[in-house]
């Protein structure tokens, strides 16, 4: 039996970029699987395809199809606390939402309990559903693991736009993180394509198959084994802070995906600049959001100063322009 999908029901979307794949490899892509795994699924019965068609692990799969991976026969549901999500703003196109760690974004390969997506139908509609209805709202995701900031659309036609400033790389994203080593450095940038990691599928990886990915970094404070930084989002790769500063060398504190475990319970990184434009009134809008405290009192335990936070960029006042 594969152990991820044993106790939670998970239902998919097909995207652009999973139009002419077969099901195997749409799956073994987007459940960060081997191809292995996603075969076994579908030879168990577990995998449903709508509009109907015969399942097997050749078909291939349109963009709209509705996948859903049943769980194991017999496995039960078990519903995992979680903290809510900080309401930042809200109009009629769009909400921005300060994320916790610890919440999962939509429904995802065994994961028990709720998701950002199952809250925000409780807070009530509309939401758009260009994602699928499973992800009503999200134009775009952060790690469980991961706290900040995250746009969701109200509308379709907001969501079209807030994708399309993605891709165009007009909405910034900037991240607080803290990493394992030193910069001789004060700023820089890694220009590395990001793709999945073909020795362990559930990893991304820095690849030559990869996609075209880009970060920029700037130091804020050093201390004796790690540093702050900011960074700047120049793409939007699956894991790609994560990926992109394991590859130079410098990983997350406490990433125990690509680099070291720890005792705290999350890697050590913090969305905290959301810079776009509004999707009606085209009216430029920057949310910024203070370090949580978990991550404010890791920084002052390595002797960060406690001054120094007023004075990141992020501490302006939304709304304002830097």
């Amino acid at each position: 039996m594969v152990e991820p999908f044993e106790m939670a029901l998970h239902e998919l979307v097909a995207t652009e970029e999973d139009d002419g794949l077969r099901l195997d490899a749409v799956l073994a892509r987007r459940l960060g699987i081997g191809r292995g795994e996603a075969h076994q699924l579908i030879l168990e019965g577990r995998v449903a395809v709508a509009p109907g068609a015969a399942v097997k692990p050749s078909l291939t799969i349109r963009e709209g199809a509705a996948i859903t991976i049943a769980p194991a026969p017999g496995a039960a549901e078990v519903e995992e606390a979680v903290d809510e999500p900080r309401l930042v703003y809200q109009d009629e196109l769009i909400a921005v939402v300060d994320k916790p760690a610890g919440l999962v974004v939509h429904p995802a390969p065994g994961h028990r309990g709720k998701t950002l997506a199952d809250i925000v139908r409780e807070w009530g509609g509309p939401w758009s559903e260009v994602a699928g209805r499973e992800r009503p709202g999200i134009v775009h995701r952060l790690d469980r693991g991961t706290s900040g900031l995250m746009v969701l659309a109200r509308t379709d036609t907001a969501h079209v736009e807030l994708s399309q400033q993605l891709r165009a790389r007009t909405m910034g994203r900037e991240y607080w993180a803290l990493v394992r080593g030193h910069f001789r450095e004060a700023r820089g940038r890694i220009d590395a394509a990001v793709g999945r990691d073909p020795a362990q599928p559930r990893r991304m990886a820095v690849t030559g198959g990869g996609r075209e990915a880009a970060t920029e970094f700037f130091v804020l404070e050093r201390f004796a084994d790690q540093t702050s930084i900011r960074l700047r989002l120049l793409s939007g790769r699956t894991h790609q802070i994560r990926v992109h500063l394991a590859y130079i060398g410098r990983p997350l504190v406490a990433d125990g995906l690509y680099g070291q475990g720890g005792d705290r319970s999350r890697p050590a990184l913090h969305a905290a600049m959301l810079h776009l434009r509004h999707p009606g009134s085209g009216r430029e809008m920057v949310f910024c959001s203070r370090l949580p405290a978990d991550l404010e009192k890791l920084r002052l335990s390595l002797g960060g100063s406690p001054e120094a936070t007023a004075a990141y960029p992020w501490s302006v006042s939304p709304g304002a322009i830097w």
